[in-house]
């Protein structure tokens, strides 16, 4: 097999819009009217269905879609050892701009670990399908990710009462699940993270202020966490990100742009690309890609999951000239600036909108990129 490593030229960040036959099979599940081991079939089959749409829309690196999660995020931090799913309560929802999250949440119940993770057999059902033309990637939430979701949980009385100690011994979790993952054949791993999105968001900041948080001491720990974690996993994992701002039911959930974190994220993580969001004017301009180091790889997400509209080619082309001001035009690619369907609702497009967007992608690229 050629050996392919994300991120290709026109690019998906992850997940795909949930077929009717599937959101019907989990509705099914959860009222216990179906086994697991039959929605397991029913999975299988549509992510056989994508994984065919995939190759023949000439995506070069194909995933189930997410088509065996509820959340991007929480499905992941539910398998790792010392973590638990947790009900929130009302003064703890989450509130996005226009949605409210549905009421699940982390929670931590002892020491963390990351052996035998589900997700291993998610990527090995998809690893079957790679060919000469295309190679599986896995997508999973980053360190981060789950430091900011608990860290009002790290406090005398708990099962971690220090952060230090709470990020060693997460970042030592995830490179168990990477030497495992690597094991079974995965090349390409990418961690989604929202944690970036939430320090250029003033009112996000704030928030944080008020539980007592110093922004630059925040920006130092996601940063720490997420290279402690990245320096455990075997040489050969070609790890990139997918820095989000919140996608849910097409609505967001930060603002900003990538300049305040640009010192940090895009200069000093050590992933071998980035996938930021460009869609729209909450993304801000494009000099912050002057801070990412030469030879890294930016996917320029300059194509809405959000809305159904398809964009105008010749101002994707306008945008990708003006990007390759900061760097160098061989080091873009392009994708839509997240998934079709961060969580198993999806946002307000259809399949159709889909498709049409990533062939577009396609055009694009292969007209100014390839």
């Amino acid at each position: 097999m050629t050996k392919i490593l994300a991120p290709s030229k026109f690019d998906v960040v992850g997940s795909f819009l949930r077929p009717r036959d599937l959101k019907i099979a989990r509705e099914k599940f959860s009222k216990g009217e179906i086994s697991g081991e039959e929605l397991k079939k029913v999975e299988d089959r549509e992510i056989e269905k994508l994984v065919k749409k995939q190759k023949e829309a000439g995506l070069k690196i194909i995933s189930d879609g997410e088509f065996r999660r509820s959340w991007w995020h929480y499905d992941f931090f539910w398998g790792l050892e010392g973590i638990e799913k947790y009900t929130l309560s009302q003064d703890e929802l989450i509130h996005f701009h226009g949605e409210t999250l549905r009421p699940d949440g982390i929670k931590i119940v002892g020491k963390l670990g990351g052996k035998n993770h589900p997700f291993l057999d998610h990527y090995k059902f998809v690893k079957g399908f790679e060919d000469e033309n295309t190679v599986a990637k896995q997508t999973i939430p980053s360190p981060a990710q789950l430091l900011r979701g608990v860290y009002n949980q790290i406090k005398a009385g708990n099962p971690y009462e220090d952060e230090g100690k709470f990020v060693d011994d997460l970042a030592r979790a995830y490179g168990e699940f990477f030497q495992e993952i690597y094991d079974l054949g995965c090349r390409n791993l990418q961690i989604d993270d929202c944690t970036w999105g939430a320090l250029v968001d003033e009112d996000a900041t704030r928030l944080y202020e008020k539980d007592g948080k110093n922004i630059e001491d925040l920006k130092k720990i996601y940063l720490e966490i997420n290279n402690k974690a990245i320096a455990y996993a075997p040489e050969g994992l070609n790890i990139t990100t997918h820095i989000c701002k919140g996608n849910y039911k097409s609505s967001f959930h930060f603002k900003g742009a990538y300049d305040a974190v640009a010192d940090y994220v895009l200069a000093r993580e050590n992933v071998k690309a980035f996938y930021l969001e460009y869609d729209d004017e909450r993304s801000g301009d494009f000099k912050a890609l002057a801070k990412i180091p030469a030879g890294k790889k930016v996917v320029l997400g300059i194509v809405t999951s959000k809305r159904p509209e398809l964009e105008d080619k010749e101002e994707l082309i306008a945008r990708i000239k003006d990007a390759a001001n900061y760097i160098p035009l061989e080091n873009i690619c392009i994708s839509p600036q997240c998934g079709f369907s961060s969580t198993e609702e999806g946002n307000a497009v259809t399949e159709e909108d889909q498709w049409k967007k990533i062939a577009l992608l396609k055009e694009v690229a292969e007209e100014v990129l390839i």
